[in-house]
């Protein structure tokens, strides 16, 4: 088979969804980057035997192995690449993440896609960290969550990256809770409307019909602001509560009031959270914050593909 064939979107079943999806991000970026054929390496090597290492150039928390390898092997199976760290592992500089033995022209060729997923996702996975780590210095409990803010696409592995942080996943996508907020609330009239819609479509058959699953299966959160949508939301006998957009002084408010009235409903907070004010956004007893900007504005962690001396 061709590289042009091998790279081309796949026909058929023959993966699970996640797997899917990360093969053809894989080919989609080898397609980008290749086109035609590596110019360069077609032009000025023979395919010669070659050694490799990946080596890290600041330090970090590892993800994106999978996409990385896939690269090496969709170009070469011949590509034989031992990873020396795991998935949610430190990394200092210096540190060898990978040894490579395989052939120079195409271990080129597959270098820059390999790590630009490496590069990308260990600093989501990084970016995670922190925020976990501080949250643990701070004594508090709660969990770091991601969002939908992520890269098209990257989904799957952006939400695997921020695991590997130690963060947790909110929902993946649309399909999988019913998250009412600002503008639902508006279409719907109130927080009990929309609530009770919600309930109603969840016992309907056409939620079961389409997505195969039961009400019970399914998590309703509701965005509040204030005191009185707070009580709202509890009085529909929501199962999670978001805090948005909240001052600490608030957050603690509104976090003692929901305690006070309904201890069983989960409180997640979000909404310009960063790293200098999640501690204190933490200690107020909610127990998830949420954090877009650890998958839309974390910063690429640098490795490098050094050959070793014949």
């Amino acid at each position: 088979m061709s590289l042009a064939q091998l790279i081309q979107p796949s026909k058929g079943n023959d993966v699970d969804s996640g797997s899917s999806t990360i093969i053809e991000l894989v080919k989609t970026a080898l397609r980008e980057d290749i086109g035609k054929g590596d110019l360069t390496s077609l032009a000025c090597l023979e395919p010669d035997p070659a050694k490799a290492r990946i080596v890290a150039k600041a330090d970090g928390v590892l993800s994106g192995l999978k996409p990385a390898h896939l690269t090496f092997q969709m170009i070469d199976s011949a590509n034989n690449i031992t990873f020396l760290k795991k998935d949610g592992e430190s990394f200092n500089p210096g540190d060898i993440i990978a040894e490579i033995d395989g052939f120079n022209q195409t271990m080129l060729t597959s270098e820059r896609v390999a790590l630009n997923f490496l590069g990308h996702l260990s600093g989501v996975a990084t970016h995670t960290a922190k925020f976990v780590d501080a949250i643990k210095r701070a004594g508090s409990k709660a969990a770091i969550r991601d969002t939908r803010k992520t890269t098209p696409g990257w989904r799957t592995l952006e939400k695997e990256a921020v695991v590997h942080g130690g963060g947790e996943n909110h929902r993946h996508g649309l399909y999988d809770m019913i998250l009412i907020k600002e503008n639902h609330i508006c279409s719907a009239g109130s927080i009990k409307k929309a609530v009770a819609r919600a309930r109603e479509y969840l016992n309907s058959s056409d939620f079961r019909i389409q997505f195969k699953s039961q009400a019970d299966d399914i998590l309703i959160e509701v965005e509040i602001t204030n005191e009185l949508e707070l009580r709202e939301a509890l009085a529909s006998s929501v199962d999670i509560l978001l805090l948005d957009n909240q001052t600490p002084e608030s957050l603690k408010t509104l976090v003692t009031l929901s305690r006070e009235i309904d201890s069983s409903v989960k409180l997640e907070a979000s909404g310009n959270i960063t790293l200098n004010n999640v501690a204190s956004v933490a200690t107020t007893g909610v127990d998830y914050i949420s954090v877009g900007a650890i998958t839309h504005s974390s910063v690429v962690t640098d490795f490098s593909m050094l050959f070793d001396k014949a």
